[in-house]
């Protein structure tokens, strides 16, 4: 063969090697690793057989296909390396201390020398599965639990390992900081997709809100003006439904009383406190009741006479909660939730400072407020999403006691059930109240108002059962209620998803 005819020879690419065990390696050049400047390669071996050499061709050529359409993982990095790379980022500092806990206690102990590459949907799910076993990760293995790892005598706190799952809540954070981890692989072109795609996502927490009724309100209130600057901070989170964070960052130049207005554009955040964002990275204007500005006006004039009689003067930039006579510096948060929750102990309540969120939100909803305000001004972003996904049982309420308001001023009807032939044994004879009823006007209204909008999924009946406090066939007689008026699919080992109401719908439910 001339070297003209080898130089129009096509090269071929990728490499077949016999190993000494008579297996075959193919081997193809992908480019070079991003992270260690190395030449990267894929790698698999045939076993040794009759039929080797077809099956390795058949390997390299899929090899090179992943290869020609960037499916191929482009590094060698592992787990370990792609968290070290992901906390150098520009991560909110009470967030990076929360990911820097759950990386160091799960993520590198179970994950951390698995290649990026190599995660897939199935190593992710048995991930969580360990999660949900046992937080020590245990496998099965019996040792004793020790109250410290330094040197100690033994005594009733030392004793045999009990499995504690870890809460759905913390395997979930363990889930959104796995996914703005491999995004960014993704985005780096260190893997071509993201594995979480293909694996099955904890479930979401049903929120447990016990916002304090209007009885503790007042309680709570009663108790907190007992000092005035305290009694005002717990004032405003209820009327206001500021996170406490943000309250203590509020600031004087920010209070329009003239106006009865309060702007909020930062929060205060960590143990060691520093000035951030709010959580949705909003301001906000929130609007003044009367009795609020009428309050902040004699708590400022106090604040005022303090000042003076130190020979100082409130700074005109500064906090409208403050632990200093100028008000130059900020509360703490954890120490204004501590205090909230010692008062709360003193009442003989086990509450925490958030809880007035809710109360504050409730309430409006309550009055008939619509979703779109009372999410501006709680803060929350995505246009009352997640108003509605948080407060929908409330929702639901106010529709149920909107529609009793109606029938209470509507006049009576010309006609009754009995004068229009409807036997007997055709009316309802289960009492109003009773447990499955409630539950499925309280969805039904969710519908009705557009809080559960179609497709969405509705609670499972092991939640409904939990939330009312019933047993499980009582929720799934509800939803079975729901299903006769048309108003829920159900399918055999499907979630329940709303449906539409319509006219024929509404016919057929007052049949």
């Amino acid at each position: 063969m001339s070297v003209t005819e080898t130089g129009r020879r096509r090269r071929t690419r990728g490499e077949i090697a016999t190993l000494p065990s008579g297996s075959l390696r193919v081997k193809v050049y992908t480019g070079t690793d991003p992270l260690s400047g190395r030449r990267h390669y894929l790698n698999e071996t045939v076993p040794a057989g009759p039929t080797a050499r077809k099956e390795a061709e058949q390997v390299r050529t899929r090899l090179l296909n992943q290869v020609d359409e960037r499916r191929n993982p482009r590094t060698r990095a592992t787990v370990d390396q792609l968290m070290d790379r992901y906390l150098e980022l520009d991560v909110d500092a009470s967030t990076r201390r929360s990911y820097e806990g759950y990386i160091r206690n799960h993520v590198r102990p179970l994950l951390g020398r698995l290649p990026v590459g190599k995660l897939d949907g199935e190593t992710l799910d048995s991930f969580y599965a360990v999660l949900r076993i046992c937080r020590a990760h245990c496998g099965g293995r019996g040792y004793v639990e020790h109250r410290t790892a330094s040197p100690h005598e033994c005594d009733e706190r030392c004793g045999p390992h009990t499995c504690q799952p870890l809460t759905t809540s913390s395997i979930r954070q363990i889930h959104w900081c796995l996914s703005g981890a491999l995004k960014r692989a993704v985005r780096w072109h260190w893997i071509a997709t993201n594995p979480l795609d293909q694996a099955e996502p904890p479930r979401a927490v049903t929120p447990g809100l016990h916002p304090p009724t209007p009885e503790q309100a007042a309680a709570i209130l009663t108790k907190a003006f007992e000092d005035l600057s305290w009694g005002m901070l717990v004032w405003m989170a209820m009327t206001t439904g500021a996170r406490r964070g943000e309250l203590c960052a509020l600031r004087l130049d920010l209070l329009d009383l003239d106006n009865a207005v309060l702007t909020i554009r930062t929060s205060i955040g960590g143990a060691k406190t520093w000035e951030k964002d709010t959580k949705t990275h909003q301001q906000r204007r929130i609007a003044l009741d009367e009795s609020s500005v009428t309050l902040l006006r004699v708590y400022l004039q106090q604040c005022e006479l303090q000042a003076a009689a130190f020979g100082r003067t409130l700074k005109p930039h500064g906090r409208v909660f403050s632990p200093s006579v100028d008000h130059s510096t900020w509360l703490k948060p954890d120490s204004v939730g501590q205090r909230y929750r010692r008062m709360c102990e003193k009442l003989g309540y086990d509450m925490n400072i958030h809880q007035l969120r809710h109360y504050s939100a409730t309430e409006l909803i309550a009055a008939g407020v619509d979703i779109r305000t009372v999410a501006d001004r709680l803060g929350h972003g995505g246009g009352g999403a997640t108003t509605l996904r948080v407060y929908s049982a409330w929702v639901s309420e106010a529709d149920q006691r909107a529609a009793g308001n109606l029938s209470g001023r509507m006049p009576s009807p010309p006609i009754t059930i009995e004068s229009i032939g409807v036997p007997k044994t055709a009316q309802k004879s289960e009492e109003p109240d009773s447990p499955y009823q409630q539950i499925a006007a309280d969805l039904r209204g969710a519908i009705t108002c557009g809080a559960l909008r179609p497709c969405d999924l509705l609670p499972t009946v092991v939640d409904l059962a939990a939330r009312y406090g019933v047993a499980v066939t009582t929720a799934h007689r509800a939803v079975a209620d729901l299903k006769a008026a048309g108003l829920v699919a159900v399918g055999r080992g499907r979630r329940v998803i709303a449906h539409q109401p319509t006219a024929t719908v509404s016919e057929r439910a007052l049949v």
